[in-house]
């Protein structure tokens, strides 16, 4: 028996309407390659940088914990037949999936192009580039 094409996949997800698409393709690719498909959403932790209030920052945590949650029950409910894992992960969202990748030996990583609206949609662009960039394995991109 031949190794599988993709032994290990990273799903980056953000829980968005528009990034379904790339959740969708990389739970097929593991379907059909019969790999292990570890789902992955990055809380990013830099919102409380310039945070101050202890209150705004424990109702900003509870809210993105929500939204990590919420993304990752999506990917659960929609991987039936696909060996799935799920991880959340705390930082700069590229940096923590190319570093997660590297240190997981990932051999594809599935993210999109697109994610949530206005300004966050402008940052998740960004994230797939850096993504592209710096990643330790192949890394496809999907809109």
């Amino acid at each position: 028996m031949s190794e599988p094409l993709y032994d290990k996949i990273l799903i980056a997800t953000d829980g968005s309407e528009n990034n379904r698409a790339a959740v969708e393709e990389a739970l097929q690719i593991g379907r059909v390659c019969g790999s292990t498909v570890i789902a992955a959403y990055v809380m990013d932790i830099s919102v409380f940088e310039s945070a101050s209030v202890d209150v705004a920052v424990r109702d900003t945590w509870t809210i993105i914990q929500r939204e990590a949650d919420a993304a990752l029950a999506y990917v659960r409910t929609s991987a039936e037949g696909v060996d799935l894992e799920t991880v959340t992960l705390e930082g700069k969202p590229a940096a923590e999936i190319t570093r997660f990748a590297a240190e997981n030996n990932i051999d594809l990583i599935v993210i999109g192009t697109r994610g949530k609206h206005g300004f966050e949609r402008l940052l998740l662009g960004s994230v797939a580039e850096q993504v592209v960039r710096f990643a330790p394995c192949k890394v496809l991109v999907v809109k």
